[in-house]
């Protein structure tokens, strides 16, 4: 091919060197740049370069960006300069974090500042709005379990290994350089004015705050306090969208600086919609799903209800709104079908859990009367009554009895309720607890009752059936804690847990 034919461009512009930088290709990108060191200056008809093209390759190769980076230059004698503080230059940084190359990103802004202080040409979104858009791994710490909690230590630390060899680990890590570059960005907000801050960081505070990543906002308004009283084209401030996102990190940190919470919870938005108003929306589907069971959602709503009024002024729930209602009616309104599906779900756990207990009572007290190895028909005491086998099977059975006609009769009541909506906050959850805790310790009575029965008809002094009765009388336990457990255990931890809601405040603004 000629070498004017190198330069030739298709319907968008695009030379086969963009074609070699989109697919990643540093090969053929060597070829192409040896025949013609040129074609590294030539745009689109959008005005893009092939080293924006290498940002967002398709291989996902930081190679493929590299190799274009060291030979583009910014002051290539009679060449455009793609790194010029533009929305062109600026595209290169957003297609890096788009791709997650959050280290080359950083490099490139270290290198070319001003890229980080203003918006691209994709929608016109900034750096700073890219990392919330695409994806952003930036990790709440506050969520992470203790083992995680050890990896993103080890991985602050520079110390990982192969032992750490999964999958978090590359998340972590991930996590750290989006970190850097978030702070790099954040700081040169400091050297702007108050509109080119708005215009950077107001879309990313909100973005940042609807999907609860609280590192966002706080290195934002660490750099730029006032960003912390800024509103949206709602009239909405970060409490508002945290209420209505059921975003509780940035929720904490709000309520935790008690001067930004008295003046955001005081406020309302542009259809006169309080902090309250908007508690009483029903939550995200997304963030509903976090819980399981209709019920226990419901029980989240009434939590984060009973939340929001502690800090909101006392005149908002009977404050009404552009629609003239009030936080309560809107709460009824919009959490009717939840609370629906929270009534069935209740009753048909009650009712399965209801026929398990009538089971246990009827066999418990069948076992009572007929006891194992008959009477005596002397004086028509147990022949095994000596036994202590026997004493063990007596009191077990007896426990077994008495804590399944508590569960039948809890559950019972479960059936027998109002459900009214204050009932799932702890009323209706309390005695589910109660049932399954007591129906749990039933069958763990029954099984033992049977493993000395067993062991008093056929295995008197046979040390071998005990212990093949009782791994056997493991098995309905085991299940039941396999199984139904993990639903006792979220039902104590919804209820009396620790629960979401730990008001920090922001460490620069905590007055």
């Amino acid at each position: 091919m000629p070498d004017e034919g190198l330069r030739r461009k298709d319907v968008s512009g695009q030379t086969p060197l963009h074609v070699a930088a989109w697919h990643g290709n540093v090969e053929v990108a060597e070829i192409l740049v040896r025949r013609d060191y040129n074609l590294l200056y030539v745009h689109t008809q959008d005005g893009l370069f092939p080293i924006h093209f290498a940002a967002r390759n398709h291989r996902k190769s930081k190679d493929a960006f590299l190799y274009f980076f060291r030979l583009t230059k910014d002051d290539e004698y009679g060449q455009p300069n793609p790194y010029e503080c533009s929305p062109i230059g600026v595209s290169i940084l957003v297609n890096l974090i788009g791709s997650k190359f959050y280290d080359l990103a950083l490099k490139l802004v270290k290198k070319y500042p001003d890229l980080g202080r203003h918006n691209g040409l994709c929608s016109n979104m900034s750096a700073l709005d890219t990392i919330v858009r695409f994806d952003c791994p930036i990790i709440n710490k506050h969520n992470l379990s203790f083992w995680q909690s050890f990896i993103y230590y080890c991985v602050s630390k520079g110390s990982t290994s192969a032992v750490l060899g999964k999958s978090i680990v590359n998340k972590m890590v991930m996590h750290q350089e989006a970190v850097k570059l978030l702070k790099c960005l954040c700081d040169q907000l400091k050297t702007l004015n108050e509109k080119q801050v708005l215009s950077l960081t107001l879309g990313a505070m909100f973005r940042a705050t609807s999907s609860d990543i609280c590192n966002v906002i706080l290195n934002i308004v660490e750099a730029y306090p006032l960003m912390a009283y800024s509103t949206n084209s709602m009239g909405q401030n970060i409490l508002h969208a945290a209420v209505e996102n059921r975003s509780e990190n940035v929720f904490n940190l709000v309520c935790g600086t008690r001067v930004l919470r008295s003046l955001l919870s005081d406020s309302e938005d542009r259809n006169k919609n309080s902090v309250l108003h908007l508690a009483g929306k029903l939550a995200p589907p997304h963030k509903l799903n976090l819980v399981s069971g209709a019920a226990l959602q419901m029980q989240r709503e009434l939590q984060w209800f009973k939340e929001v009024q502690k800090i909101a002024p006392s005149y908002c729930l009977s404050f009404r709104n552009v629609d003239d209602k009030t936080p309560n009616m809107i709460f009824t309104e919009e959490h009717k079908g939840l609370k629906e599906g929270g009534e069935k779900w209740m009753k048909d756990t009650a009712t399965s859990c209801t026929i398990a207990a009538v089971l246990i009572v009827t066999v418990v007290f069948a076992a009572a009367i007929t006891v194992p190895g008959g009477n005596n028909g002397g004086n028509g005491l147990p022949i095994f009554s000596n036994h202590t086998a026997f004493t063990v099977f007596a009191i077990s059975n007896a426990a077994t009895l008495y804590t399944s006609t508590t569960s039948l009769l809890v559950f019972l009541s479960i059936l027998t309720s109002r459900y009214a909506e204050q009932d799932f906050l702890y009323a209706l959850p309390k005695r589910l607890i109660i049932g399954l805790f007591t129906l749990f310790l039933s069958i763990i009575f029954m099984m033992i009752a049977y493993s000395a029965t067993v062991y008093l008809v056929v295995g008197h002094n046979r040390r071998g059936v005990l212990i093949i009765v009782a791994a056997l009388a493991c098995l309905p336990v085991t299940s039941f804690v396999l199984l139904q457990f993990p639903l006792l255990v979220a039902l104590v931890s919804s209820t009396y847990g620790r629960g979401i809601f730990d008001h920090r405040g922001f460490p620069q603004l905590l007055v």
